[in-house]
């Protein structure tokens, strides 16, 4: 049986960089019933993510993702596009994912399909919440997320 997971990551403390968990909190609430995929909160769990990354077939990473852009700017990498190692800092804690992303490749493990979605984070300060900025964006994020996921189906259409 084929395993997806949207993986949410970040910090809630820190603004913006909490972006992954409230889009994975916003996906679950716009269309928890009709998922067929699992939602975890990865926070910034890191290396320990390693196991979830090698055993699920799909995987839709949810982040901040600081690619250098205009604030709120949604970003998008598919698998081949996404930074493996720690040479290239995606956000804060993102460069201990990438090493897990990293580890999965060098082990013959990386899910089949494997995409990110992201926004540019506008203010990673210490504070609930995210900025006016990545909360218009994000929207545009589901929406995105929803198409990913109903290519892959593990979602039913509505």
């Amino acid at each position: 049986m084929q395993r997806s997971v949207i993986l949410g990551l970040g910090n809630i403390l820190n603004t913006d960089e909490g972006v992954g968990v409230h889009a994975l909190k916003a996906l679950e609430m716009r269309c928890g019933s009709q998922m067929r995929a699992e939602l975890i909160d990865g926070g910034t769990m890191g290396l320990s993510l390693l196991p979830l990354v090698e055993e699920c077939d799909d995987l839709l990473v949810l982040d901040a993702v600081d690619a250098g852009r205009a604030p709120g700017t949604l970003v998008e990498l598919a698998r081949d596009q996404i930074p493996l190692f720690a040479g290239v800092r995606v956000s804060q804690h993102q460069v201990t994912f990438q090493e897990v992303l990293g580890l999965a490749m060098v082990r013959g493990k990386l899910p089949r399909r494997l995409h990110l979605l992201g926004i540019q984070p506008a203010d990673t300060s210490l504070g609930i919440g995210l900025s006016a900025v990545a909360e218009a964006t994000m929207p545009r994020l589901i929406a995105r997320a929803r198409e990913i996921l109903q290519d892959w189906d593990a979602l039913d259409a509505v």
